[in-house]
Formats: structure tokens, sequence, C-alpha cells
């Protein structure tokens, strides 16, 4: 949004919705919760500001559909927010769900981390990879302590037959199904560590011994991901 923030007012198929607070405004994206007739409303714009005097409105109609698009091959997955209503070229509104971003070392119920590794299971059984959940943030908590997965903005999709998206069209079939392992991987990987650090009472021995070697495709990705952040935030 450049300089910019979000409308005080969206106009809904329900009615008007405003503006409570903003939650997010990053070089990619901005997120804002609304409220109106149907309760809280998250809504989500890609990027529209230029940079350096380019246009760069393509890239924010881009990442909307292919998270939208992430939305659709996740319908029906309990723990995954997917209805939404597109309200333009770059932004979207979806349910927001009650709850707070998991933190480092929180003490969860026991069921939590059980139920969100069948959650990422049942992402990984669409052929899709969530990749960004390095930050234990990015797991929502809901009010009776569920774990959600809502953000697909780093999402890697790539089933055995059609219905590829964006960068996966240009990816020859063997390099994109290696990708898709290699980053269902580092899901389970991540999951793990964080099942670690929050409730060690309740991991195995076998899943405790795993956390503690990453592996060479984690700490690549590790790195990049810190120096890409450390770029965006300059580039803001």
């Amino acid at each position: 949004m450049g300089s910019r923030e979000l409308p005080d007012e969206l106009a809904l198929a329900d009615g008007a919705y405003r503006r409570v607070q903003t939650l997010q405004h990053s070089f990619f994206a901005a997120t804002g919760l609304y409220e109106g007739p149907g309760g809280k409303k998250l809504f989500k714009v890609g990027r529209e500001a230029s940079l350096f005097g380019l246009p760069m409105r393509w890239i924010g109609r881009l990442l909307s559909r292919r998270e939208l698009f992430m939305y659709d091959v996740c319908a029906g997955i309990e723990g995954v927010p997917t209805e939404y209503e597109v309200i333009t070229d770059t932004g979207f509104v979806r349910p927001f769900i009650e709850g707070h971003p998991l933190e480092r070392g929180e003490r969860v119920n026991d069921e939590f981390f059980p139920r969100l590794q069948k959650l990422l299971g049942e992402i990984h059984e669409r052929e899709l990879a969530f990749v960004d959940l390095q930050k234990a943030e990015n797991v929502l908590v809901d009010d009776e302590g569920a774990p959600w997965l809502f953000d697909f903005q780093a999402a890697w999709h790539f089933p055995s037959s059609g219905g590829r998206a964006g960068l996966a069209r240009l990816v020859p079939g063997p390099i994109g199904r290696y990708i898709l392992r290699r980053f269902q991987t580092a899901d389970d990987f991540h999951v793990l560590k964080h099942w670690r650090r929050s409730r060690p009472d309740t991991i195995s021995a076998e899943q405790l011994e795993s956390t503690h070697h990453p592996g060479g495709w984690i700490r690549i990705h590790r790195v990049l991901h810190n120096r890409w952040r450390a770029l965006r935030k300059r580039l803001r």
C-alpha cells in the first residue's frame, strides 16, 4: 500500500464493514480487521504501490490470486479458513478466526500438536506444502485451543497432473515433485521443533531426536528466508 492506509470501510455482499485495526503492513501485503453485519472479517490486499517508480500492482494481483488458489486446494480441510469474498483484483476478505499466534514455547493443550500434525498431513495429501512454518506465529491458536493455518502466500503446490499455477507451470515434473517433498519434510520438521519447545513432555523420544537434525535443505531454506526478510524490510 506504500504510504496509504487500508480503507476505513468495505462494502461487502451483506453490508458495510468498518476497519477496527490494521494487523500487518509489509512489502507484499497489508491486512486489516473489519467488523460489520456478519461479525469480524479479515481483509488482505496485495501490493499496489510502485517501487522506485516501477508499477508493482501486478505482483499484488498475482499473489492474491495465487493465495486464493491455495485456499481452493484446501477446501473442506478443518483448520483452514477457505471461505472468501473477492473485493478487488488485489484483495479479498475471509472470516476472522478468534485466537492468537502461537508463541515460542507456549504451553498449549495436550492435543494441539497432534491436531496440527493431522491438519498438516491433510494439506500434504493435497500435494501442497505450507512452506512458512519456521516461525511459531504462523500457526494460530483459536479460543478453544485448536490449531489453524491461514497464510498460504509462500505455499508450494505441485499436483501429479494438471492444475498447476504460477511458477509451478514452468518447473519440470521431477524437479517440482522433488521441491514439494523437500518443503513437506521441512513442514514436518518445523512442527516437531515447535512441539519440542512448547510441550517437550508430550513428544516421543524419536520425534525429539529428529528435531536436532534439520538437514541441508532446511539449513539452506533458513538462510535464504532470513536474508529475504531483511531485504523486504529495507525495500518497504
